[in-house]
């Protein structure tokens, strides 16, 4: 579980991506717009905050 948590931004990051991928290519829908820019700046936080070495 240690090793899934320390990789759990980069994760959400790659979620927000597929998300607007999918936006792009298949459906034109603002909830997946919503969705992948959320997934996209949680991703960063919890890498951020997670990854910290202080």
């Amino acid at each position: 579980m240690e090793l899934f948590k320390k990789y759990l931004g980069v994760i959400l990051l790659l979620l927000g991506v597929v998300c607007l991928i999918v936006y792009k290519y298949a459906l034109q829908t603002n909830g997946l717009l919503v969705t992948g820019i959320a997934l996209e700046v949680a991703g960063i936080l919890a890498y951020i905050f997670i990854n910290k070495k202080a």
